[in-house]
């Protein structure tokens, strides 16, 4: 379906151009997106999971990319991922089923 891991670079890449035509940007995502984990209440990896069934129901290629490979990073089985996907699927339905079938090939590399 989709080369994940180049994606992931390439993506990445284009982030950093932004960062550096828009340094607040970039500094203020960062810090929104660092926020919640400097309280500790959830772990890397529910954080991750739960990063993935919002990607899913969101749409995005790129968080998906992101997440998918921080999730398994932070030790989260397939079937915890699959678990997080129900939800996701549950809340979303149709849709949420074919973004599932796209994090699935994300961690497939």
């Amino acid at each position: 379906m989709q080369d994940w891991d180049q994606y992931r670079k390439q993506l990445m890449g284009r982030v950093m151009e932004l960062g550096t035509l828009s340094p607040d940007t970039l500094k203020g995502y960062q810090q929104l997106s660092s926020a919640g984990s400097k309280n500790g209440v959830l772990d890397g990896k529910t954080r991750e999971l739960i990063s993935l069934a919002v990607a899913v129901t969101t749409r995005c290629d790129g968080c998906i990319a992101v997440h998918a490979d921080a999730a398994l990073k932070q030790g989260a089985s397939r079937a915890e991922i699959a678990d997080a996907l129900g939800v996701a699927v549950a809340m979303n339905a149709g849709a949420a089923m074919v973004y599932s079938a796209r994090v699935l090939d994300a961690i497939d590399r």
